[in-house]
């Protein structure tokens, strides 16, 4: 009964996780005009992209204890929500925080259970 529930977690996953790319780039070209609109609203997705490869994808470069694994993978949705609030989209931002927490947590339990 828990695999098809594990199954689903993994697409909301999946889809937090371009969620996450989506409202950092929103919030990057949200914030700014011209060409620092550009810069962040590139950098700010390819910076979240780096973080999720190196620490917390499924194939992370560098390995983590798992504790410190889902501290950043929270950091990273926490920083993707306050990107929203930040950009005007405040009930986005506490959708995609409370989701990914939740997301997040499942995904923690599972794992170790």
């Amino acid at each position: 009964m828990r695999a098809p529930l594990k199954n689903a977690n993994l697409l909301v996953r999946f889809l937090l996780e371009l969620s996450a790319l989506a409202a950092t780039a929103y919030w990057g070209f949200a914030m700014s005009s011209g060409l620092t609109q550009w810069l962040l609203g590139i950098a700010a997705p390819a910076a979240v992209a780096t973080v999720w490869g190196l620490f917390v994808s499924p194939k992370a470069k560098i390995e983590l204890p798992r504790p410190a694994q889902f501290a950043i993978e929270l950091a990273v949705f926490a920083a993707a929500a306050l990107a929203l609030v930040t950009a005007d989209r405040p009930r986005l931002g506490i959708a995609l925080a409370v989701v990914a927490l939740v997301s997040g947590t499942l995904n923690y339990v599972w794992r170790d259970g």
